[in-house]
């Protein structure tokens, strides 16, 4: 079987990363940033650590911070015109997910205006042109769109979100400074956090995993079960073990793909904008339980990862049931919400949500091939 791997062309880590950033947009060329944020971002100084950069060098910019989570199609639309109107040669995405999202599909409709419906990208679009250079700057530790080939959108009008897949959006250039993501509240962190461990193993157990992908993934999950309870609490160490361990699992998820706890996750956000790392914190050890029996030994390897010391001992059985348990205790003593109705879902709602998770596709990659009705189980399970 062919497996491809793609991952961006450079990228720096660690506190201080930002630095480098006007020297690497001279050294490419670029004359002019189109920057990508949020207004949160940008009114709580974030933003402008990196474009005080930019004045000191001189570097001329415009900031388009027009974004708001689990970003609409219109934020897109927006985006497009305003970057034409710019005069910019090269994007800055800095922010979480939601920037990031929204900067790639700037980006690829820029260079490909086929594709103007934004609509259009939804699953593996088939674009002709590299999207307009993008320098992903991320502000959380989770979502690791600076090394993904994916992006999600949000259809407000149709109630749901959905997954473009493309390797012409890949930023050229990753800028993963931990200092960037320390004001981050601590709700925030957990929920990326989890959103990490999610993208982790679902990554590790999807159908498409292969041995390198797997190298990756078991790496990460190791990383964030030691890290996350104190980088979520402000320790700065744990907070840089964080920000490397969310690039890695997006190092193997955007080439493997994903599962259930994705396909069920997304149809949250479209239907009561619940983030959505909150939604996989809720979702992701039933899942797991829902799976166990279709991962052959990999749930071990998940327990061994969280500080098991009887995994490899113990029967297979027990060792998925120890995994589940582990990521279902670390997601309660984060906080995080457990129930449905904790983000405002409806049981009314319950059977659009199994049909729109049925059709998302991170479904398909799901180790066990899932129904309908049992996605409306998995979903009545955590109501």
């Amino acid at each position: 079987m062919v497996q491809r791997m793609i991952w961006n062309q450079t990228a720096y880590f660690g506190p201080g990363a930002i630095t480098v950033i006007p020297d690497e947009l001279a050294r490419r060329g670029f004359t002019k940033a189109f920057v990508v944020s949020d207004k949160v971002l940008v009114d709580s100084g974030v933003t402008g650590r990196v474009t005080s950069l930019l004045d000191g060098a001189g570097f001329p910019y415009e900031v388009y911070s027009d974004i708001v989570p689990n970003p609409p199609i219109e934020n897109v639309q927006t985006g497009v015109r305003a970057f034409a109107e710019s005069g910019a040669d090269v994007l800055i995405g800095i922010g979480g997910g939601s920037p990031q999202d929204t900067c790639k599909a700037i980006g690829i409709i820029t260079a490909n205006p086929e594709f103007a419906d934004v609509r259009s990208l939804e699953g593996v679009a088939a674009t002709k042109n590299p999207s307009v250079p993008i320098v992903a700057v991320p502000t959380t530790a989770g979502t690791a769109s600076e090394t993904t080939i994916n992006y999600v959108i949000t259809d407000v009008a149709e109630k749901r979100k959905f997954v473009c897949v493309d390797p012409h959006d890949i930023p050229v250039l990753a800028v993963v400074d931990p200092e960037m993501m320390s004001s981050a509240p601590r709700s925030l962190k957990v929920a990326t956090g989890l959103d990490a461990l999610t993208h982790a193993i679902e990554g590790y157990t999807t159908a498409g995993a292969f041995e390198l992908s797997d190298m990756f993934h078991l790496k990460a999950i190791q990383m964030i079960a030691k890290a996350l309870p104190k980088a979520a609490d402000g320790d700065p160490e744990a907070a840089d073990e964080m920000a490397m361990a969310q690039y890695i699992a997006g190092m193997g998820y955007s080439n493997v793909g994903l599962g259930l706890v994705h396909g069920m996750a997304h149809p949250l956000g479209g239907f009561y904008s619940a983030p959505h790392g909150v939604a996989n914190g809720i979702l992701l050890a039933p899942v797991m339980a829902y799976n166990a029996a279709y991962t052959g030994e990999k749930l071990r390897d998940i327990a061994a990862a969280f500080g098991i010391a009887e995994a490899y001992t113990m029967s297979l059985d027990d060792a998925r049931r120890a995994a589940v348990d582990a990521v279902a205790k670390l997601t309660r003593d984060l906080g995080n919400p457990t129930t449905l109705r904790e983000v405002g879902a409806t049981e009314e709602d319950i059977p659009a949500l199994a049909a729109a998770a049925l059709a998302d596709v991170c479904t398909g990659g799901n180790p066990r091939t899932a129904t309908l009705a049992e996605i409306e189980e998995l979903y009545r399970s955590v109501f």
